[in-house]
Formats: structure tokens, C-alpha cells, sequence
């Protein structure tokens, strides 16, 4: 806390207190089970609220699945970004932004693709939604500053930082890689990306 700061009130402090239990059980829950197997009342349970109170946090399974992947999302992106500010050739420090996020995408396999698939198709309108889809433009931001590096212009890098973003997600959720590790993976990315740069070549 800032020293400048005033200090924090008892009801503020309880509610980060039970925020942090509900994100500390759900991601524990999740890990463990995955998302289909676990119920809100058991993530309620073991964060020790009751149910109406972590519905005044996040109104469902899908919400509190956001919630506590948006923290992994974001460290894996900053991971990947550090990653590839030292690296020269652009597909190689694009792969860096790459894999911290395929790896944390596939932790515990459909919980990912859970994930991926309600920043897609879920509610506009829920604030850890909003979040995930501003980790994904950090994601495209990232490519882009990589790209520029290579000498495209601003519009052509957000262009094709847009394609290699679809092609990242379409390949950490298709049935089809399901079952390949997470180099394999990357793989499968890098080689679509190299492609598509040397078209753009």
C-alpha cells in the first residue's frame, strides 16, 4: 500500500478477504477436478460463504472460471513478453509470447479450453469477460511490437498479429491437438506463423 494511502476499511477488508478465499478454493477446485466436475455450493464450501455471497462475485461456474484464469492469463503473457523482448528473429520471440500461454492453457486441459471458449461465446455484459478479452488484445498488442520489429507497417503487423491470435486459440482448443504435448503444441503454431510470414515476404 502507498504510505499516502488512507487505510483500508473493515468492510473492503472482508470483502478482499472473501474474494481471495473464493479465488484461492475455485482454483484449487478446478485444478484438482476441472471445471465440469465441480459445483459452485463445493467452491462456496471451501472458501467458507455461503452461496449467495459468491454469486455477489461472480454470478456462475463460468464467471468464477474467468476470474481465476484471467491471473494465469495475464502472468503467462508478461512471461512471454519478457521473453521475447531479448530475442532477435521474429518467429522465435513470437513462439516466446507463444508458450507461456499454450502452457497455461493446458494445465488442466478443458478448463483451458473452457476458458477460451466463454471469452468467445460468453456474456458481454461480465466484467471477467471484459478483463480476458483485454489480456487477449495484450496478446495482439505484443505480436504486433514484435512484428514492427521485423518491418511491417502498423496496420499490416495488427493485421496479422489478429491471424496468428486466431491461429493460436483454434490450435490450444481443437479436439484434433488434444492429445499432444505442449511442445507439439507449439509446433503446430509455429508452423502455420512461419507460413503466414512468408507470404507476407
Amino acid at each position: 500500500m502507498h504510505p499516502d494511502a488512507p487505510p483500508i476499511g473493515r468492510r473492503e477488508r472482508n470483502k478482499q478477504q472473501k474474494l481471495e478465499r473464493i479465488t484461492a478454493a475455485a482454483t484449487e477446485l478446478f485444478s484438482a477436478h476441472g471445471v465440469d466436475e465441480v459445483t459452485t455450493q463445493q467452491i462456496a464450501d471451501r472458501a467458507d460463504v455461503g452461496a449467495g455471497t459468491l454469486f455477489l462475485y461472480a454470478r456462475s461456474k463460468a464467471e468464477l472460471l474467468l476470474l481465476v484464469h484471467n491471473v494465469k492469463f495475464a502472468d503467462a503473457i508478461e512471461t512471454g513478453v519478457a521473453a521475447a523482448s531479448g530475442l532477435s528473429d521474429p518467429i522465435d520471440a513470437l513462439m516466446a509470447i507463444v508458450r507461456p500461454i499454450v502452457e497455461c492453457n493446458r494445465v488442466q486441459i478443458e478448463n483451458g479450453r473452457t476458458y477460451l471458449r466463454e471469452l468467445v461465446f460468453g456474456d458481454p455484459e461480465e466484467p471477467h469477460r471484459r478483463e480476458g478479452l483485454a489480456l487477449s488484445l495484450r496478446v495482439e498488442a505484443a505480436f504486433v511490437d514484435v512484428l514492427r520489429r521485423d518491418g511491417l507497417s502498423e496496420a499490416d503487423a495488427a493485421e496479422l498479429a489478429r491471424a496468428i491470435s486466431a491461429v493460436m486459440f483454434i490450435s490450444i482448443t481443437a479436439t484434433i491437438h488434444r492429445d499432444l504435448s505442449d511442445d507439439g503444441v507449439v509446433d503446430v503454431i509455429r508452423r502455420q506463423v512461419a507460413v503466414m510470414l512468408a507470404r507476407r515476404a
